[in-house]
């Protein structure tokens, strides 16, 4: 049985397009990535690091800059002996930065080094003396009444991202983080004095219960 010229035609240019669109997928897959390996990983390794809110262990690293562990490792070390103003490899020793690499909870993380914390916790506590946005608050108030706790705990209950306002919260110096986890390396924050001085309370305890404050259902949360 011969199929009509017309139907000949739709079968052909559907088998056209699907082809068409096969190609495309492999054509996304197999496209290459950027070779970046003519940049010092020392200086990737510090871009990231600038910019993490959380410990970077050194296979997450290399699998992120698609480097060899054991050189991420290497350049890891060299870039804490540099902020240290030790001498790394052939390079002289230069002058202690102002910040230092820590291993913290199974990763590596940029801190201030603690003889400039004073001065930078002032800066912050006098530049910044706008009041805190309604988000700043609610994450504030969880981490008051749930700490300690993850920025993922405080997420879920919030079902936002809170990333960038942990962050604000932390420059402000109305909390702190208080440990790593020591299975996850999640770093759990708790507020510091300056919450309870900026509310007039001398301890927690003092806090008013939360649950008259909250909308039924959601008490549980805070429990």
């Amino acid at each position: 049985m011969t199929m009509p010229e017309t139907e000949t035609q739709t079968a052909t240019q559907t088998q056209a397009d699907a082809s068409a669109q096969q190609g495309e997928e492999v054509t996304e897959a197999a496209a290459p990535v950027e070779d970046r390996s003519h940049l010092p990983l020392e200086r990737r390794i510090e871009a990231i690091l600038m910019v993490a809110d959380e410990p970077q262990g050194a296979v997450h690293l290399a699998t992120a800059l698609r480097a060899p562990v054991k050189q991420v490792k290497a350049a890891i070390e060299a870039l804490r002996d540099d902020y240290d103003g030790k001498p790394v490899g052939d390079r002289p020793a230069g002058p202690e930065r102002g910040f230092e690499l820590r291993e913290v909870g199974g990763g590596w993380r940029i801190y201030v080094r603690d003889a400039y914390d004073v001065d930078a916790a002032d800066f912050v506590l006098t530049q910044t003396p706008t009041k805190l946005s309604q988000a700043a608050l609610e994450t504030l108030a969880v981490i008051a009444y749930k700490q300690p706790i993850t920025r993922g705990a405080v997420a879920a209950i919030r079902a936002v991202n809170v990333d960038s306002v942990v962050r604000t919260l932390l420059g402000r110096g109305l909390i702190r983080e208080a440990f790593a986890d020591s299975e996850t390396g999640a770093i759990n924050y708790e507020t510091t004095e300056l919450l309870l001085t900026q509310l007039g309370l001398n301890s927690l305890d003092e806090l008013p219960p939360i649950s008259p404050l909250l909308p039924d259902g959601e008490e549980d949360m805070f429990a």
